[in-house]
């Protein structure tokens, strides 16, 4: 990056009263132009007065002080204050009263606490200058008075509009960012839900089962060896998972393959009938792993809540779309799965709907139980 560009980057490290000083230099130096003075603002009507120590004093009061006006707002606004009513009641009239709406419109978007009482105690002080200014000078009407009250209280609005503005815009940053995050622990459950349901069911049911394989050695080696395969995977899903919340570590790029699923879903004990149309595609993107996340929780569902029932599981692969169904012969879950807490299915069809398909799970007629996905393929 060459050093120019590097500027705005090195003006924005730089502490705030040296960003604002600049303004108040030029004020300042703005001021001390002799074919400037007495061309400032004038009020009251108090004759002019050629510049002298205490016209120095005035400059200084209301320049110098805006080099604090983000940092201390009303520290600015009162010495400002004070450096515009001795320029009036003095006669200096110089161009550093332009500083006075300055302070009242950083006061107004910068002032945290006290906002109230600024106003009311400007509000007075404001009043008692015109009174000082009308015995010394020829005074303004009054109408005259109000309508320098109202263009300074409108530097003052104007502060505070930037003010609401910025915070409304802090909470709606705020909320999103909440949002974000619920969104982002919803997924992170879901996840997790897809692993550990799988896998875990899976193995409790081969576990049971083996109770019975007593008599049968060979039977009860092979159950407790795919108990062991199936930790061993669900270690290793676990473990991706993780590595994809740790942004250190890159996203693996291949699911389990959803014959995977099928194929320990068949070594648990659930005759699954297994059918594939169509050509899946090359890349396994955003439809290929929402319809193999279908299969696996419909799955896990009919072992869980169906165990030994027939379960037929069909993928229609299209260039526009992906269809699952997968139907069990008893009945599984209804809307939410018994003893469950139902995430699993809601989890599926907010994947499904994020990507503009359709979902549904429910009850047949004839006791059985279907899923049924259609999930839009990227375009």
């Amino acid at each position: 990056m060459t050093w120019y560009r590097r500027l705005p980057l090195l003006w924005r490290r730089l502490d705030v009263t040296v960003r604002d000083l600049p303004l108040a230099l030029v004020l300042l130096a703005a001021s001390c132009v002799p074919s400037l003075h007495g061309y400032g603002t004038q009020v009251g009507g108090v004759a002019d007065r050629p510049m002298d120590a205490l016209g120095v004093v005035a400059l200084a009061l209301q320049c110098l002080p805006l080099a604090g006006r983000r940092r201390w707002p009303a520290l600015t606004l009162a010495l400002v204050a004070v450096g515009f009513a001795l320029d009036q009641l003095s006669g200096y009239h110089l161009i550093a009263g332009t500083a006075m709406p300055l302070a009242l419109m950083s006061a107004g978007v910068h002032l945290e606490r006290h906002r109230r009482a600024t106003l009311l105690v400007g509000s007075i002080a404001f009043v008692a200058l015109a009174l000082a200014l009308t015995r010394l000078g020829e005074g303004e009407t009054p109408a005259e008075w109000v309508v320098f009250y109202l263009a300074h209280g409108l530097a003052w609005g104007i502060g505070s509009w930037v003010r609401s503005t910025r915070v409304a815009e802090a909470e709606r940053r705020r909320r999103l960012a909440a949002d974000t995050l619920a969104a982002e622990r919803a997924r992170i459950a879901r996840e997790l839900h897809d692993v550990v349901t799988h896998h875990v069911t899976a193995m409790v049911v081969q576990t049971e089962a083996a109770r019975y394989l007593t008599a049968a050695p060979e039977h009860l080696d092979r159950t407790l060896g795919t108990v062991s395969e199936t930790g061993r995977q669900a270690i290793t899903d676990l473990r991706q998972l993780l590595d994809v919340l740790d942004p250190a570590n890159p996203a693996p790029e291949n699911d389990e393959a959803m014959l995977d699923v099928v194929e320990r879903t068949r070594r648990a004990g659930q005759p699954v009938r297994f059918s594939e149309e169509g050509v899946p595609a090359q890349t396994r993107g955003g439809a290929e792993l929402v319809a193999q996340r279908v299969v696996r929780e419909a799955l896990t569902n009919a072992l869980k809540y169906a165990h030994g029932s027939p379960t037929t599981v069909n993928v229609r692969h299209r260039p526009e779309e992906i269809t699952v169904n997968v139907n069990t012969e008893r009945p599984g879950p209804r809307g939410v799965s018994p003893g469950g807490s139902g995430r699993g299915l809601t989890g599926l069809r907010e994947r499904v709907e994020v990507l503009g398909g359709d979902f549904t799970a429910g009850p047949r007629g004839d006791g059985g139980f279907t899923v049924h996905a259609r999930i839009p393929s990227a375009r």
